[in-house]
């Protein structure tokens, strides 16, 4: 898969295989940034995670309660916060350079569903 962009409402999400270091972009309207491969994948594996933790917590909770879960490798950190039906996702680059990522939870869904498209194109069974 040579290059790939897609992008909505509050979310952009690419890759680039022939790139030399970094990979991969996640961004929301007004920011972007570049990740390694390596990121880029934990990224992707740990907010679907994330986000079928969410799916899988709404039986156990009330309507009003709200959640927050963590994952982290060396190399990111991913969590989500709000209700299990609507949330918000914000990372944290743990290791090199160090940035902040954060995307409303009006923007989750749509970025959930195309790092799905995109995590099945880089790890293909």
């Amino acid at each position: 898969m040579p290059k790939r962009m897609a992008s909505g409402a509050g979310w952009r999400l690419g890759w680039q295989s022939e790139a030399e270091v970094f990979e991969g972009l996640v961004g929301g309207d007004r920011w972007a940034i570049e990740l390694t491969g390596q990121e880029l994948r934990d990224f992707c594996r740990l907010s679907l995670q994330l986000a079928d933790t969410m799916t899988h917590m709404e039986t156990e909770l009330s309507d009003r309660e709200k959640l927050t879960c963590t994952a982290a490798t060396e190399m990111i950190r991913v969590e989500v916060t709000g209700y299990p039906q609507e949330f918000s996702l914000h990372a944290q680059l743990q290791v090199g350079r160090r940035a902040e990522l954060d995307w409303a939870a009006s923007s989750v869904p749509e970025l959930i569903a195309a790092i799905k498209n995109l995590t099945a194109d880089l790890n293909p069974t």
